[in-house]
């Protein structure tokens, strides 16, 4: 007897993205089974793509709701996004508040990475974009007080980690008491760290999935603002979950902002 893991059933805290069959035309949603439970493959977080739509027809789970007075109505809160690679995340915050999906506006982009894509990307959205590089600094401290100091001269009201891959010190979360999100490709407290999706795999899990966090010292501890499930299937490698797990970091990011910036958290 085979058994997969059932996404119909929801809690009343939580919203239910089932799988859908694309249309030109505003067709319902509606779930699919079997083959259908597949997604093409969208750039890792690493790669030098543009930020592509990969096809969502797989059951999700996400929790909990922000109600869209949220998300379009509140005054626009200043963000510092934090980026050391591909910056796909920085992008689908840039096209959610575009979308008049997030009210926003996007400060400054700060990345350590020379290489990373995220800057690129900032700058066709027009964000000021500000290398520093950790390589250049003699502690996480001074590292941190330079970026403490970059946001406050852009401004900024709410730093988020989308793909940051330094561990931050007392300078910067004091600096930003409860103001920093991270954004993380596990059901947390299951897999911290890094290759967190390589470490569901090899525990052989049958749900995966993203959380947005609030920022403390210890790694990917903080509290829990908005997590996304979705299922992992009998042939998945990393590449393929994490296409489909970045598909809902896209989702849950943007109203993780709206929630914190609304203080309902």
């Amino acid at each position: 007897m085979s058994f997969s893991p059932d996404f119909t059933q929801q809690s009343p805290d939580a919203t239910f993205y089932p799988a859908r069959r694309r249309s030109a035309e505003n067709v319902p949603w509606e779930p699919l089974q079997g083959d259908a439970l597949r997604t093409e493959v969208a750039p890792e977080e690493d790669s030098p793509a543009e930020l592509t739509h990969p096809d969502t027809s797989f059951p999700s789970l996400i929790s909990p709701t922000v109600s869209a007075d949220i998300l379009r109505t509140q005054t626009p809160i200043k963000l510092g996004i934090l980026a050391s690679g591909s910056g796909s995340n920085f992008e689908a915050v840039a096209q959610a508040i575009k979308d008049g999906q997030l009210s926003a506006q996007i400060q400054v982009l700060i990345y350590n990475n020379p290489d990373a894509y995220a800057a690129v990307r900032a700058a066709k959205w027009g964000v000021p974009a500000v290398l520093l590089n950790h390589r250049d600094y003699k502690s996480r401290e001074d590292l941190d007080r330079q970026i403490v100091q970059t946001l406050r001269e852009y401004d900024v009201e709410l730093v988020v980690m989308a793909g940051w891959m330094r561990l931050v010190t007392s300078v910067l979360i004091d600096a930003y008491p409860d103001k920093i999100i991270n954004i993380h490709p596990s059901l947390l407290p299951s897999f911290k760290g890094s290759r967190a999706i390589e470490q569901a795999l090899a525990e052989g899990v049958k749900i995966a999935g993203c959380t947005v966090h609030l920022v403390c010292l210890e790694m990917d501890s903080g509290s829990i603002l908005m997590q996304a499930a979705v299922p992992v299937l009998p042939d998945d490698t990393p590449e393929t979950l994490h296409a489909r797990i970045q598909v809902q970091e896209h989702r849950i990011l943007p109203a993780a902002i709206a929630l914190v910036a609304s203080g309902d958290f």
